[in-house]
């Protein structure tokens, strides 16, 4: 194995940590097993500096890899790039849709997990599987073992997400009988990349591994890191495949979707996407044949060219206005950037936006900022009442807005918690779903105790 270099981010929790590396606190050892996509970590780094990095905090790390010798394990030496300021496709969407939700994105507070996400993850790493299978033994004409091998690749994955998903603090109910629809969301992805490969079959079980063995001749890499030249840009691609349609080579940038497929025009945030990871490729291969970016929906197998001129300086720019700041950056709220915000817990602006009747209240689903009237533990009834912003800084007061609540499953038991420990601030209800005059709060909720974040609790002189 060749000398290597990987950059990954994990986040500090509550790593056991020991003062092995005393006279280098910057740097340290660790041991790692590579899988096709993972490289998983044993850190063990000098306590003392530890010391002054927040809970939750994220570290970039640049780990650099040398063989083995006699069958030993692979030694890494591991420099802390904790000061590095990427702009990634997500932080620039989110900070295009509110400066104030990137920033709080940005301050090492408890991610929220997704079943979405972890089913679409699931679906990336099982196709990557696929594109990486070993086929020795196996005769060209076999057949009927695809959709077995698929299934195979899933449930791995499958398992994987959702030990992850289940670990993760703020997390909805993980519903397994969604792995159907992660299998067929897999099985298009499978179908579009066969139509790519110049192979028209849509019976899977029909696909040889002589079929197969063509689609991956066309594939050029799976699961890549992109990092632009300057490294203040990243991405991660799906596929790169070549394209030899028209009788000259071009390569086409694959971002498969799991989301819902477009009626027209490329999403924006999707088309920025793609064309940042087209523009990156180009920048790394200057001997690139014509690069296309496309996005690949799963649900119906269909494909969606991102179209525009290069966009590698307005990126710059965009990276420069993401900067990391002490003071939070300015705050846009609308219905489009606080609908699915997972940081109004942190965020006083959406609530006064609300309460200024700049903001709808929601249809089924709501968040409310509340004060606890009264809470019985054992049945999970409860009285809320509202309680208005007085300012920008996210001070609260009293109200005469006051209503019922029906508390279950994890919402139950995390109020629960709440009261034993003490809490008796204001909390953050968050997707409340509405019933007349009652709201129920269950495994879809959040509770939360309501923190407006005014300082940045991680930033450092750049």
């Amino acid at each position: 194995m060749p000398n290597s270099t990987y950059q990954f981010q994990f986040e500090l929790l509550n790593q056991e940590v020991s003062n092995d590396a005393a006279n280098e606190p910057n740097r340290g050892k660790a041991t790692y097993q590579k899988s096709s996509r993972r490289v998983h970590t044993l850190i063990d780094l000098y306590q003392g500096h530890l010391r002054h990095i927040p809970r939750y905090h994220s570290m970039v790390l640049t780990v650099a890899t040398h063989p083995p010798r006699n069958g030993e394990g692979l030694e890494m030496e591991i420099e802390d790039r904790n000061n590095l300021h990427q702009l990634s496709p997500s932080s620039w969407n989110r900070f295009e849709e509110c400066p104030r939700k990137y920033w709080l994105s940005r301050q090492g507070l408890p991610r929220k997990a997704s079943m979405p996400a972890s089913m679409g993850t699931a679906i990336h790493n099982s196709l990557e599987d696929l594109c990486n299978v070993d086929l020795s033994g196996m005769g060209a004409e076999e057949e009927n073992w695809l959709p077995s091998s698929a299934r195979e690749a899933l449930e791995k994955n499958w398992e994987i997400e959702k030990e992850l998903f289940l670990n993760t603090q703020r997390r909805p109910r993980w519903k397994s009988e969604l792995f159907p629809k992660a299998l067929d969301g897999l099985f298009g992805s499978l179908r579009v990349l066969l139509r790519k490969a110049q192979l028209a079959e849509t019976d899977l079980s029909r696909v040889s591994i002589g079929h197969w063995k063509k689609v991956l001749e066309i594939v050029i890499e799976t699961e890549s890191t992109l990092v632009s030249e300057c490294g203040r840009l990243m991405g991660r691609l799906d596929l790169l495949i070549s394209n030899s349609e028209g009788g000259s080579e071009s390569w086409i940038v694959a971002d498969l979707k799991t989301g819902k497929p477009p009626r027209g025009e490329l999403n924006e945030n999707v088309r920025r996407q793609l064309l940042l990871y087209r523009d990156i490729l180009k920048q790394n291969r200057p001997n690139h044949p014509t690069v296309h970016a496309e996005g690949w929906y799963s649900a119906n197998q269909s494909v969606h060219q991102a179209k525009g001129p290069p966009i590698l300086e307005e990126a710059l720019e965009a990276w420069e206005g993401m900067m990391p700041t002490k003071e939070p950056l300015e705050p846009t709220p609308s219905e489009t950037s606080c609908s699915f915000c997972e940081w109004k817990a942190w965020c006083p602006s959406w609530w006064n936006a609300r309460m200024d009747g700049n903001l709808t209240p929601g249809g089924m689903f709501r968040d409310e900022v509340t004060l606890l009237i009264r809470f019985d533990e054992e049945s999970g009834a409860a009285l809320f009442e509202r309680a208005p912003p007085i300012g920008n800084s996210g001070d609260l007061t009293k109200s005469d807005h006051r209503f019922g609540a029906i508390l279950k499953d994890r919402a139950l038991e995390k109020m629960r918690k709440m009261k034993s420990s003490g809490f008796e601030g204001h909390l953050f209800l968050g997707s409340a779903r509405v019933d007349g005059k009652v709201m129920h709060l269950g495994d879809w909720s959040e509770i939360l105790p309501w923190s407006p974040l005014l300082s940045s609790v991680t930033h450092q002189i750049q």
